[in-house]
């Protein structure tokens, strides 16, 4: 199944509610997931990093002990003529970049490449990166970051840059194209210890099964709207929400429409549970 020609993401842009509105909205978190709906990234919660200029972030998911522990997501907001030399300061930290918005300049082990959006990146730990925004027009992109979980004998993947528009798309078997998976990396390829990919739903698409499982999983909504299950509890969410999910959450979803349902899904795969400090 081939990637639509023309996708779309949502990206936020913050601002602040006026004191008219209600206080009451869909946020939530629980020992098994959390919610965070696209009107909590407000100009208040946002957060600066160091060596990076004219830019701002809203963190939307960071280890916590005794929850999701594997990643932290930002979403970043880099003004015209801001960006890094110095985006990465873990060397141990491999990452993913997704673009939504706006055009950037990246270069990568001295190889310059131009992300618009839809384009991705992966950025193994060690990597030499940097990242400006040289357009007319804000840019925003995803900026995901694990510690790489290093195995002997295995090397550690090279970099790489694509666009969601040259990956095809996998339907799952069983469902005429109703639920597909543009997946950036071969699922059989071990180097990899996480997996970003976007999956898709058309209006009727559904995960039809409560999925339980060790991955511990982010979900940022690019389009659209559905209805998700998160452990017990069914949840209405669109384009813009992000959803956190620890391992073994029980998770399905339903997509009712009127358009398509599509989100960036992050996973932790291919390796061991680390069982001491020894072993991982």
């Amino acid at each position: 199944m081939s990637t639509p020609d023309r996708p779309r993401y949502y990206a936020p842009t913050g601002g602040h509610p006026a004191q008219t509105e209600l206080t009451t909205d869909r946020a939530v978190f629980t020992e098994a997931y959390a919610v965070l709906p696209r009107g909590t990234m407000r100009d208040i919660v946002t957060s600066n990093l160091p060596f990076w200029e004219g830019t701002r972030l809203w963190v939307i998911a960071r280890p916590l002990s005794g929850f999701a522990e594997t990643f932290s997501q930002y979403v970043m907001e880099v003004q015209p003529g801001g960006g890094s030399d110095r985006p990465e300061l873990d060397p141990a930290a491999e990452g993913v970049l997704f673009v939504v918005e706006g055009d950037l300049t990246l270069s990568v082990e001295g190889e310059q490449h131009e992300l618009a959006p839809g384009g991705y990146a992966f950025l193994p730990p060690g990597c030499a990166w940097r990242l400006w925004n040289t357009g007319d027009a804000v840019a925003r992109f995803h900026w995901i970051r694990k510690a790489y979980q290093a195995v002997d004998g295995i090397e550690v993947p090279a970099p790489f840059v694509t666009n969601e528009v040259d990956v095809e798309g996998a339907q799952m078997p069983g469902t005429n194209g109703a639920w597909w998976t543009q997946r950036f990396v071969d699922p059989l390829d071990v180097r990899h210890d996480m997996h970003v990919n976007i999956v898709s739903f058309e209006p009727g698409g559904a995960i039809p099964f409560p999925e339980t499982h060790v991955m511990e999983h982010g979900l940022y909504v690019l389009e659209g709207k559905a209805v998700y299950l998160l452990n017990k509890d069914w949840v209405e969410v669109q384009e813009g929400d992000f959803m956190w999910l620890r391992a073994f959450c029980p998770q399905a979803c339903y997509a009712g429409g009127p358009g398509r349902f599509r989100y960036l899904l992050y996973k932790d795969v291919n390796r061991h549970a680390v069982l001491s400090r020894q072993f991982g």
